[in-house]
């Protein structure tokens, strides 16, 4: 009987990784051309105590592959306690062609990340609103592709990937993985037609769609979700006008955590948004996943208890650990074209790790930034 529930478990799982591996390769990719740049972008970066992370962040936009007089940036200042905006209005004074406002955040709801952009949207002056993190750094011709796209298609929201610029150690490359995972899954979803996930590190969608869609009416009551819920209302109110840009130039570089118990609250907060989705398939595909983990852990203490044979506990492992690098191989080829080993001991680490954050995040506060949230 137990052994006819996991495998039933493992085979749910499968279907479903195998699903998205399919959906992956529909995704097609894009080619930018030369067109002259013609889109308007305002691109809004709340912050809270990145003097770290901050002038690398500026640093590459002012590098940026654009005309100046098309794009605008809007800080919002969510009550930092260090030296972020002196670090800020330094960089405004040595680019001056390039149009900026810094604003101080205005606590509504529960969210801090969605009162900043709110904050920002009355007062953008231009058509696009793209949204990133302070430390994030983007590419050169991210703007120049996303307006090659926009130019070639008929859109109102676009999707971008997210990568780790990650040091040479384990932990780092813990995270690696653990990102291009939910990357694969966004892109396969994509491409079967049921997109539910994003990442507002790098979200573009115009204004008028934002304010068409009520903005963040609706989904207040969440700490986090100002991505993903925002994604998951447009798929439901106009899913042709929401794509995703495959393109090597698009992609936006983020720094991984260096701390344990950080990188266990940002995972509890990106989870705690799952309660909350509106799409059925992607609630579905979070309990099985949560259930293939778990049950992979539990399945090893039924295996040294001996009420499971560890010839099986191994075949279990074997079939998900092959499902799984079939998704991060693809997406690792497509995201940092670099080569590719899915180490053993992350694989062995993961399933606990993945089911700690699964079930705290359904009863747990967490930390952020400082502050805590609770469910």
């Amino acid at each position: 009987m137990l052994e006819a529930i996991l495998f039933l478990i493992l085979a749910i799982y499968v279907v479903f990784i195998l699903q998205l591996v399919l959906g992956f390769s529909k995704v097609k990719s894009f080619e930018r051309t030369n067109e002259k740049p013609t889109t308007t972008f305002s691109i809004i970066v709340p912050f809270r105590n990145e003097e770290k992370n901050l002038p690398k962040l500026l640093k590459s936009i002012s590098k940026l592959n654009y005309p100046k007089e098309l794009f605008e940036i809007i800080m919002v200042d969510d009550f930092s306690k260090d030296n972020s905006q002196r670090l800020y209005i330094k960089w405004r004074m040595e680019n001056g062609l390039i149009e900026t406002t810094l604003l101080e955040n205005l606590r509504l709801s529960n969210s801090p990340k969605k009162d900043a952009i709110s904050r920002a949207v009355p007062i953008i002056k231009h058509e696009w609103i793209i949204t990133t993190d302070a430390d994030c750094i983007v590419n050169k011709n991210w703007l120049l592709t996303l307006d090659n796209y926009i130019q070639k298609n008929n859109v109102e929201m676009i999707v971008g990937a997210v990568v780790y610029k990650t040091k040479n150690n384990w932990f780092h490359h813990f995270q690696q993985l653990d990102l291009l995972s939910l990357q694969g899954t966004t892109i396969g979803s994509f491409g079967n037609r049921n997109p539910f996930m994003c990442n507002g590190a790098n979200f573009a969608y115009t204004k008028k769609f934002f304010l068409e869609l009520g903005g963040f009416g609706g989904i207040n009551d969440t700490a986090s979700g100002d991505d993903v819920m925002v994604l998951q209302k447009a798929i439901k109110t106009n899913s042709e006008k929401v794509h995703y840009l495959k393109n090597t130039e698009s992609i936006v570089k983020t720094k991984p955590e260096n701390d344990l118990y950080q990188l266990f609250m940002q995972r509890v907060r990106w989870a705690s948004k799952t309660t909350s989705y509106k799409n059925r398939y992607a609630k579905l595909l979070a309990v099985v996943v949560l259930l293939m983990n778990l049950s992979l852990v539990c399945s090893v203490g039924f295996a040294v208890r001996g009420c499971l044979n560890y010839l099986v506990l191994l075949v279990i492992f074997g079939l998900k650990y092959l499902v799984d690098y079939c998704l991060l191989f693809q997406t690792n080829q497509y995201i940092r074209k670099a080569k590719f080993i899915l180490p053993l001991a992350s694989s062995l680490i993961y399933p606990i790790f993945s089911s700690m954050v699964g079930i705290y995040s359904l009863f747990g506060n967490f930390t952020w930034k400082g502050r805590t949230f609770s469910k």
